[in-house]
């Protein structure tokens, strides 16, 4: 059976890419926006500075900028570095797609890439030129600089659609990804920003892509729902009949383009302390804008959840993936919490990096706690 032995959660915001002194550019855009969300409420730059008062200008402050992008690289490569220790045969990533690949023709609450290989492309110098200010220094970062083709595990993502599909879940089944924004059919930026930045470009373990509609009305899954696929999703990884070693990663996150740090504090305590009904009783109203991304980590929490001991249905001879393995759950670590912000309203993205293992590492990165 296969064996699901780290979990792993990360920010993939812009910022982390940008220089700091850059900041301030994307900060342009949140400032002529009309609906900046915030605890499920829509403002406009002004009224939402005017509800923050006195706002957040020293945390806009350069040497603070400098300081909270230092510690998340830092955040960034330790990760990597869990990653690679823990000696996977499969990574398994779990992120949400800008219409990057799926468009209004067809947006599914869940979907499986199940292909042999994925394109991972850079951009042309036309696609950097046509993207939002401050958004090209960030996303050229999340591709190869030469077209590249990636590992997939085909027959583990078909097991998967398979058995979520029959634990109640109906997730779409993509063996080529749709040409997408770029025309390219390439990976999009949640999956880049892993093999990238966190895995350094390199070599990766083949990888099984889980889209999850997180920000597009009118069908991103509830909080519940998002558990409850991950725990499906889980159960179906360790009932997989091949001896893997599995990694799963929560790529997005956590409140953006509005940072609230009570928001993620709570949050990442519940995914600590395995609080099942605070993860699972997040509003629709506050799972939105970038913030929505909190889904791809309550997929991943669901799937960590230890599953008990499901003996087969009918009596008979054992059949493969008829029942799950007891497993012990895994230990949830915050590795970091950097509210990085861009402007004095409190906008900018909220980052975090997590793991969950069963047995700890030597911690390169500090001592753990949130910054």
């Amino acid at each position: 059976m296969a064996d699901l032995v780290l979990g792993v959660g990360t920010s993939h915001g812009p910022l982390l890419n940008t220089p700091p002194d850059d900041w301030g550019l994307r900060a342009a855009a949140d400032r002529a926006n009309p609906a900046l969300v915030y605890r499920g409420e829509e403002y406009p730059y002004d009224e939402l500075l005017a509800l923050r008062a006195p706002g957040f200008a020293a945390a806009c402050e350069p040497d603070a900028r400098r300081s909270r992008h230092t510690a998340c690289r830092a955040h960034i490569e330790e990760l990597g570095r869990r990653i690679k220790a823990a000696e996977l045969d499969v990574l398994v990533v779990v992120s949400s797609d800008h219409k990057e690949v799926f468009g209004d023709e067809l947006l599914p609450q869940f979907a499986f890439y199940w292909g042999d290989t994925m394109r991972h492309e850079p951009f042309t110098q036309e696609q950097l030129d046509r993207m939002k200010p401050g958004l090209a220094v960030a996303e050229v970062a999340n591709v190869p600089a030469v077209g590249t083709v990636r590992a997939g595990d085909a027959e583990l993502a078909r097991y998967l659609i398979e058995h979520t599909s029959a634990a109640g879940f109906d997730p779409a089944a993509s063996r080529e990804l749709p040409p997408g924004e770029w025309g390219n059919s390439g990976i999009p930026h949640g999956w880049g920003f892993v093999f990238e930045q966190v895995l350094g470009g390199g070599e990766a373990p083949p990888t099984v892509p889980v889209f999850v509609n997180t920000f597009w009305e009118p069908n991103p899954p509830s909080a519940r729902r998002c558990f409850d696929f991950g725990v499906a999703l889980g159960e179906a990884i360790r009932s997989y009949p091949r001896d893997l070693r599995v990694g799963i990663v929560a790529s997005g996150g956590l409140s953006h383009f509005v940072v609230d740090e009570e928001l993620d504090r709570a949050f990442l305590t519940a995914l600590t302390g395995r609080d099942t009904g605070h993860l699972c009783a997040l509003p629709d109203a506050v799972l939105r804008s970038g913030t929505s991304e909190m889904r791809n980590w309550i997929v991943v929490a669901g799937a960590l959840q230890a599953p008990p001991l499901q003996a087969a249905a009918t009596p008979g001879p054992a059949v493969p993936g008829a029942s799950v393995p007891a497993a012990s759950p895994l230990a949830a670590e915050l590795i970091g919490y950097e509210p990085c912000y861009r402007s004095e309203a409190g906008t900018g993205c909220a980052m975090a990096f997590m793991t969950w293992q069963a047995d700890s590492l030597p911690d390169t990165a500090g001592s753990g706690e949130a910054s």
